[in-house]
């Protein structure tokens, strides 16, 4: 349990335990529903969000804004950013950001399947909606350079703690970074 995210050694603790006083049919309902679950649930071949479907729901709704795509780092950033229910374009997941002291690289990212995505169909704006971290920012600025030449890219406003998460963030803070993006320079 302490491998979950934000599951420390106390809270593992208690989960465990907690299992274990359940009843076993419950506790394999548990189990399969995680299972089932693994197994459905997959990426979306367009935007990269999390999906049960080839095409997630954001990617074929009719509703959405296609002039306009915001890229995050995580589908958590997705689910973030849905709450505040201000921006109505597409997405872009990147599968994380680059941070070469992890081994983690621009190959590793869906960045290449991002450039063919906006130089095809040529949005009117892109918008990076990446974390201000250090990897966050080098990431930032790689991707402002590999699009700027096929469309306008802004990114969202500070209004995020340096080091901070968007999945974090409260919906009223996530709007107004929204609200106030501004072009890369």
């Amino acid at each position: 349990m302490q491998r979950l995210p934000g599951v420390g050694p106390k809270s593992a603790q208690r989960l465990a335990l907690h299992i274990l006083k359940r009843p076993e049919a419950e506790v394999e309902a548990l189990a399969q529903a995680l299972i089932e679950a693994k197994k459905q649930i997959g990426l979306c071949s367009v935007c990269f969000h999390l999906s049960a479907e080839p095409v997630c729901e954001i990617c074929r709704s009719s509703n959405r804004d296609n002039n306009t795509i915001c890229v995050v780092a995580d589908s958590r950033d997705v689910i973030a950013l849905e709450k505040t229910r201000e921006y109505r374009g597409k997405y872009h997941v990147l599968g994380g950001v680059i941070s070469p002291i992890d081994g983690i690289g621009p190959e590793q990212l869906t960045i290449q399947a991002l450039v063919r995505r906006v130089s095809k169909q040529q949005p009117q704006e892109v918008i990076l909606a990446i974390s201000p971290s250090v990897e966050g920012e080098t990431t930032t600025l790689y991707l402002g350079q590999l699009l700027k030449p096929f469309t306008k890219v802004t990114r969202i406003a500070f209004g995020l703690p340096v080091g901070g998460d968007l999945e974090y963030a409260d919906e009223v803070t996530l709007a107004r970074a929204l609200e106030g993006r501004r072009e890369l320079d």
